[in-house]
C-alpha cells in the first residue's frame, strides 16, 4: 500500500463526511451509520431523488461540497466504474464499493473490474462486492445491513472474505469485543494483506481475525503476519473451501500430501497464525487472546464444582498437550485442609458443593491451587440458569468474583468456561470481562484457546529468533514433462545427493550389465507410464544371477502388460541393491503457482499414502525448520534409536535436503517437480533409491 493510499485508507476508516450513492441500499447504509453513531456529515446522492429520508439528496459527486472522506457505493457496475473516476479525481478517501458484478460474475465482470483499478488511483477501495466495513472504535458504519457488536476500547479486528458470514460475526452471542469489521469482497484494490498490515498498528487491537478463501500473494501475506508477530498481535485464521493447487495432473505421492490446506498451514505454522477449524473457535480463541494475557506455557489448573467437569477438562487438555500438573506433598496437605473432607485434591479440582458460592473459603481454594500449580492458565467451569431460573446465579459469580481475584493475585490469565456454548448469558459475560477473566463457550473451544494461546507464545519467540528469506513471488508454470528416472537420478547427483551404482539396458542386455554393476541388483522398467512402478509390477528385487535377471525381465513385462499394456517398454534400469536402512522417507518438492516452492517430507516407502505421516514446508527454508519438521514425524523414533537401534546423523540429512531445496530453486535448472521415494536414510548417509523429476517441457541437460 503506497503511503498516500494509506492515508485515504485512514480517511474511510474515520471519516469526517461520508457520502452515500445509490437508493434503497443506500438508504438502509444511513440507517446502520446512524445505528452506529456516526457524528459526521451524511451525504446522499442520486440523481431522481430530492431526499433520502429526512436528508436532501445531490444529484451528482460533483455537487458535493468537498471530496468525501468516505463514500458507500451501491450503483450497477458500469456506472459504479464511471463514479470511482470522478471520485478519484476529486480527491476523496476511500470507497465501500458494494456493487456486484465485477469478477465474481465472468469474464465481463472481470474486464470491467480491471476497468475499476485503472480508475481509482490512489483511493483506498474495499470491494467490490462486499459489505463494507465497521469501525467500532468511532463509530463509523458503511455497512448495507443491520448489524451488531461493540467495542470497550479494545478488542479484535476481523477480515472477512465472505459478506455474510462478517454479518453473522456481528450478530453472534458471543461478547467478543471488537475493534474493526472488514468485508473484503474481490480485493481488487485492497487485500486482506493491506487490512492486516494497517490494523495491526492500531493499539486497540489486540488480535487479528481473517477468514480467508483464498489469497492471491502469498509473499505479501507473510511480511503482514510477520509484522504482526513483531507487535505480538495474534492472527487467527479460518481457512476455508479448496483451491486448485495444480494445473496439471500429476502422478507423485507429494501432490496427495502437499495439497491446498498442507499448503495454507505451512504458510500459518511459517508466520505464526494461529489456525482454527469453525467459526465458533476462531471467535473464542480472538475473545481469550484479546481479554486476558497470552500463557507464557501449557500449565494448566482448572476448577469445577463437578466430577464430571474435571474429567472433561482433564481428557481433552491431555488430548491437545495441555498439561494439569498434581499438586506435590505440601500443597495437597494444604488444599485437604481447606476443602470439604468430600473432596479429592486433583487437578482439575472438584472443590465440591459444600463451599460452592462461599468465596470465604472458595478464594482460598483457587489461591493455593493456582499458586502451588505454578500455572500458566486458570480454568473455573461454570454453566449458568437460564432466565427464569437464577435463584442461585448470585452462587455462580461469587465463585467467579474469588476465581477472578485469586487469578489476579497470581497474574495468571484466567478464564470461566461454560461446557455448553449456550449456557452463559450476556450479563454474566459482561461481569467476567470488567473482572479481567475471559467468558468463554464451551469446553473444548476453551481448551483449544488457551493451547493455541500458549503456542502462539512459544512459536513467537522462535519465529523472530531465526529469521528465514521471504517467500519469493511463484513463476507461471507451463506444460512439463516426465523424464525418465535415469534422468532423475543424474538430477539428484547434481544437487549433491547419493543414488545407487546403475545403468541403462535393454532387456537383452540387462543380465550383461547386472555383471559389470555386480550382484545382487535390482531390475526396474522405465517409462513415461510408470510413475507408480510398484503398483505395475515394474520393480523386482535383490536378484542375485544373470539368469534371474532374464527371468525378471520377462516376468516384469508381462505384469505390466496386465497392468496397462500401453505402459510396457524395453527400457530397463539396473542398479545396485541397497542394504536395508533404518527408514525410508518421501521427499517432495513442488511448483505451485501461487506459493512458489514446497517440501514435503514424510515417512515413505509403499506405505506413503496409507500412514499419511508427513510435514510441508514453504520456501526458502533453513535447517532448524527442517529438522523440526523431521522430528515432529512418526517416523523420525526408527531415525533416533528406536529400540536401540542406530541413529542417524539429523544434522548431515537435513544438509543433504537443502542442498536439495537450493538446487530446485534455481530458476536455471527448469524444474517442477522432485520426489524421491524412498530415500534410504542410513546412520551417516542416504540413498535416493527411486525418484519422479518434472521439468519444463524440455529435459535439463
Amino acid at each position: 500500500m503506497t503511503p498516500e493510499r494509506r492515508r485515504h485508507f485512514e480517511r474511510l476508516l474515520s471519516p469526517r463526511h461520508i457520502a452515500f450513492i445509490g437508493g434503497t441500499d443506500a438508504i438502509i447504509a444511513i440507517g446502520e451509520a446512524r445505528r452506529r453513531g456516526f457524528k459526521g456529515s451524511y451525504w446522499p446522492v442520486n440523481p431522481k431523488r430530492d431526499q433520502m429520508g429526512d436528508l436532501p439528496c445531490f444529484a451528482t459527486v460533483d455537487d458535493l461540497p468537498e471530496a468525501p472522506d468516505a463514500v458507500f457505493l451501491a450503483i450497477p457496475a458500469v456506472a459504479a466504474v464511471e463514479t470511482l473516476g470522478r471520485l478519484a479525481k476529486m480527491g476523496a478517501g476511500g470507497v465501500v464499493c458494494y456493487t456486484a458484478g465485477f469478477k465474481e460474475s465472468g469474464p465481463d465482470g472481470s474486464v470491467l473490474e480491471q476497468r475499476l483499478r485503472d480508475v481509482v488511483g490512489n483511493m483506498a477501495l474495499i470491494g467490490p462486492n462486499c459489505y463494507g466495513v465497521i469501525n467500532y472504535l468511532d463509530n463509523v458504519a458503511l455497512w448495507p445491513f443491520a448489524h451488531g457488536g461493540s467495542s470497550p476500547g479494545y478488542g479484535a479486528a476481523i477480515i472477512t472474505q465472505s459478506g455474510m458470514f462478517s454479518s453473522d460475526i456481528t450478530m453472534s452471542q458471543r461478547s467478543l469485543p471488537l475493534t474493526h469489521l472488514i468485508s473484503a469482497g474481490n480485493q481488487a484494490v485492497l487485500e486482506l494483506a493491506d487490512f492486516v498490515d494497517v490494523l495491526c498498528e492500531n493499539p486497540a487491537v489486540r488480535a487479528i481475525g481473517v477468514h480467508i478463501e483464498g489469497l492471491a500473494d502469498m509473499a505479501k501475506f507473510e511480511q503482514a503476519a510477520l509484522k504482526c508477530l513483531r507487535r505480538s498481535i495474534p492472527i487467527v485464521a479460518l481457512k476455508t473451501g479448496s483451491s486448485i493447487i495444480g494445473r496439471q495432473l500429476t502422478v507423485s505421492h507429494t501432490g496427495s500430501l502437499a495439497g491446498s490446506k498442507e499448503l495454507y498451514d505451512a504458510l500459518f505454522e511459517r508466520t505464526g497464525v494461529i489456525s482454527v477449524s469453525n467459526p465458533s473457535q476462531m471467535l473464542e480463541t480472538l475473545k481469550y487472546l484479546c481479554v486476558v494475557d497470552r500463557p507464557k506455557g501449557h500449565r494448566v489448573v482448572g476448577f469445577t464444582c463437578s466430577g464430571g467437569g474435571a474429567t472433561m477438562l482433564a481428557d481433552h487438555a491431555e488430548t491437545i498437550g495441555l498439561q494439569c500438573p498434581s499438586f506435590d506433598p505440601a500443597a495437597t496437605v494444604r488444599l485437604t485442609k481447606a476443602l470439604p473432607t468430600i473432596a479429592t485434591v486433583s487437578n482439575p479440582l472438584d472443590y465440591t458443593t459444600p463451599i460452592w458460592g462461599q468465596p470465604d473459603y472458595t478464594e482460598p481454594v483457587f489461591r493455593s491451587a493456582i499458586d502451588a500449580n505454578h500455572a500458566d492458565a486458570a480454568l473455573l467451569v461454570q454453566d449458568y440458569p437460564s432466565t427464569g431460573l437464577d435463584e442461585s446465579k448470585i452462587y455462580y459469580r461469587n465463585d467467579a468474583g474469588a476465581f477472578a481475584k485469586a487469578a489476579k493475585a497470581a497474574n495468571v490469565p484466567a478464564a470461566v468456561c461454560a461446557t455448553l456454548p449456550e449456557n452463559m448469558d450476556t450479563e454474566t459475560r459482561e461481569l467476567l470481562i470488567e473482572l479481567g477473566v475471559a467468558p468463554m463457550q464451551g469446553i473444548h473451544e476453551t481448551l483449544n484457546a488457551v493451547a493455541q494461546a500458549a503456542s502462539w507464545f512459544k512459536n513467537r519467540g522462535e519465529i523472530l529468533a531465526t529469521p528465514i528469506a521471504g517467500l519469493q513471488a511463484p513463476e507461471e508454470i507451463g506444460p512439463s514433462t516426465l523424464i525418465s528416472e535415469a534422468a532423475g537420478k543424474v538430477v539428484l547427483q547434481s544437487a549433491g545427493l547419493d543414488v545407487p551404482k546403475g545403468k541403462q539396458a535393454q532387456g537383452s542386455t540387462a543380465a550383461k550389465v547386472a555383471c559389470a554393476i555386480g550382484f545382487p541388483v535390482v531390475l526396474k522398467m522405465m517409462g513415461p507410464k510408470l510413475g507408480h512402478k510398484t503398483e505395475a509390477g515394474a520393480v523386482i528385487l535383490a536378484l542375485g544371477s544373470p539368469i534371474e535377471v532374464t527371468t525378471a525381465v520377462k516376468v516384469m513385462q508381462a505384469s505390466v502388460a496386465k497392468y496397462d499394456p500401453s505402459a510396457v517398454t524395453d527400457d530397463f534400469l539396473i542398479e545396485a541393491h541397497a542394504s536395508r536402512p533404518l527408514a525410508e522417507m518421501v521427499i517432495g518438492l513442488r511448483r505451485d503457482p501461487q506459493f512458489g516452492w514446497s517440501l514435503t517430507l514424510g515417512s515413505g516407502g509403499i506405505l506413503v499414502e496409507l500412514l499419511q505421516d508427513s510435514r510441508t514446508l514453504l520456501l526458502p527454508t533453513d535447517e532448524q525448520q527442517v529438522a523440526n519438521a523431521i522430528q515432529s514425524l512418526k517416523l523420525f523414533a526408527l531415525l533416533n534409536g528406536f529400540r536401540n537401534r542406530p541413529k542417524t546423523d539429523l544434522t548431515a540429512l537435513v544438509r543433504k535436503i537443502l542442498s536439495l531445496c537450493n538446487f530446485v530453486q534455481n530458476k536455471q535448472n527448469q524444474l517442477q517437480e522432485v520426489e524421491i521415494n524412498p530415500l534410504f536414510v542410513y546412520e551417516t548417509h542416504s540413498l535416493a533409491v527411486d525418484v519422479l523429476v518434472r521439468c519444463d517441457a524440455v529435459t535439463p541437460s
